[in-house]
């Protein structure tokens, strides 16, 4: 019997990818390059051991994982003979001329040769000649694809529309005419607008304040450790989608109106701005909770100083709640106060604050009156807004004609920050003509929730809820009510409404009489 040769397939891998997941699920994707791959692979009689993909990963061509682990499984099976590297396309691996050859140098130290069923890969002048012209005009389209898509997107911005990823509270609708336009993404919209109008408007003091709100949020995105971090936060500030504007500084394209809805007016988003450059504040406690709800919000009656607090251990084993002060040098300094002792007379310092009924009605009368004469005043503030408007946009076409007739690169530049400064003044002008005489409710609706917090403050803090009871140390003092341990609290200084409602101290107040400014016999003073 003569010997049986076996003739011994060449052995070959394939490499596939897509720049897109879009890619991989329709068109020329990485299953109809696999087949082709096969398909060449059966004419020639090579044998496919394994097949190796890249989808949508950014990078340098030779540091693509599907690359590498395909380089390291040729190095590790090349004694059993060389391999023969299919790919579909000169494209798949063609990112521009320098990578293209990179990666060939790699192919060939590795022991392997590359085919494809498009191309034929030779050592000869002319083959190279071909193969890097092939990689050129791949990088070419390459380049030409993202000039093309980068020029599209910036007119797309500059025309009003968010062109990149949506940022976090907004999600993409698709509107007939319009393309892809930004909305609301609930929860997340109305949670993101309370922390900026919070930030905005002074109910919380510090970025430290948002960020822990915005933890307390179980629908609001976090890191790996369950927490939002000062960047995201800074971000959320100082992004002008969220006031319904767009921009792009790195594009050329100017700070404009958006056609989306803003979560928040552009006059909070300036006051937001303007709040970051202040000085910054102390950052309100972490751990105030129901235990020392007064701990910083009560001053030491000997200095001044915030009180802080502890929980003392007593001989027995057992802790006690105390509040002291911890400055040195003050005569009080370490002289705990029992906590149920400065919290009882806080409660009755809040009673005493109780205006009385009749300064109640009074108030509701002088706020309705207010609010009527200011409904009034509409018409007149919008011509007044108008007027406005119509001189900032003759400047504007002022300055457009300088530019013109300009010749300085520097003074057209101080031209153009003029004119952005003008536009976003127009701006702010406009919004506040479109808001005005649109009222956000009925008197009711926007009133007796803060009359009814003035009548009696300490309805709200008997709740027990630990930021309602932060809420009326804020609102009910214009400073930090001074705590003496022999004589309590002394001298308050009230809020400016709580002066003008209340029965403070023992003294009562009642209307002026008609027959002039002066009070009659017995009439008290009308502030403390």
């Amino acid at each position: 019997m003569s010997d049986v040769i076996k003739k011994v397939k060449t052995k070959a891998v394939i490499y596939t990818r897509v720049s897109s997941v879009a890619q991989s699920e329709k068109g020329h994707g990485l299953a109809s390059q696999e087949t082709r791959c096969r398909e060449y692979a059966r004419m020639k009689g090579y044998r496919i051991d394994k097949v190796f993909s890249d989808k949508a990963v950014s990078g340098l061509i030779v540091d693509r994982p599907g690359i590498q682990d395909m380089l390291r499984y040729i190095h590790k099976n090349r004694s059993d003979g060389d391999y023969v590297v299919l790919i579909d396309d000169i494209s798949r691996i063609a990112r521009d001329v320098e990578a293209h050859l990179n990666l060939r140098r790699a192919i060939d130290n590795a022991g392997a040769k590359l085919e494809s069923p498009s191309i034929e890969f030779g050592e000869d002048s002319d083959s190279i000649l071909v193969e890097n012209l092939l990689a050129s005009v791949s990088q070419h389209q390459r380049q030409k694809n993202a000039e093309q898509t980068k020029n599209r997107m910036r007119a797309r911005l500059q025309n009003g529309y968010w062109p990149f990823n949506a940022c976090v509270g907004f999600k993409y609708k698709k509107v007939d005419g319009r393309g892809k336009v930004l909305t609301r993404d609930e929860p997340l919209a109305s949670i993101i607008q309370e922390a900026l109008e919070g930030f905005a408007f002074g109910r919380f003091q510090t970025q430290a304040e948002v960020k822990r709100y915005l933890e307390s949020q179980p629908a609001f995105p976090k890191d790996h450790r369950g927490e939002v971090t000062y960047e995201h936060v800074h971000r959320l500030m100082r992004r002008p989608i969220y006031a319904g504007m767009v921009a792009h500084e790195a594009w050329g394209v100017s700070m404009r109106k958006g056609q989306h809805e803003g979560l928040i007016d552009f006059e909070a988003y300036q006051r937001i701005h303007a709040r970051l450059q202040e000085a910054p504040k102390a950052p309100a406690r972490a751990d105030i909770n129901a235990d020392f709800i007064l701990r910083g919000a009560v001053a030491c009656g000997s200095c001044g100083h915030p009180l802080t607090a502890c929980w003392s251990t007593g001989k027995s084993g057992k802790k006690h709640p105390y509040y002291l002060c911890f400055q040195k040098g003050c005569a009080s300094y370490r002289k705990s106060i029992r906590r149920d002792q400065l919290e009882g007379d806080f409660m009755t310092l809040l009673d005493r604050m109780t205006p009385g009924q009749k300064f109640v009605t009074f108030a509701r009368g002088m706020f309705r009156d207010i609010w009527n004469g200011l409904m009034g005043q509409t018409e007149a503030k919008r011509k007044t807004l108008q007027a406005h408007i119509q001189r900032t946009e003759q400047k504007v076409e002022q300055l457009m004609d300088r530019i013109v007739e300009a010749e300085s690169t520097a003074l057209i530049k101080s031209y153009e920050k003029r004119i952005a400064k003008l536009e976003t003044e127009r701006f702010v002008l406009a919004e506040k003509l479109a808001k005005t005489g649109q009222s956000k409710g009925t008197f009711e609706e926007m009133f007796e929730h803060a009359l009814a917090f003035l009548s009696n403050p300490q309805k709200l803090w008997d709740s027990g809820v630990p930021e309602h009871r932060q809420t009326v140390i804020k609102l009910a003092f214009e400073t930090r009510p001074r705590y003496c341990r022999e004589n309590g609290f002394s001298n308050p200084e009230y809020s400016l409404p709580f002066k003008l409602l209340g029965d403070f101290c023992g003294q009562n107040f009642v209307m002026a009489e008609r027959k002039g400014f002066e009070p009659s016999k017995g009439f008290g003073p009308l502030l403390p």
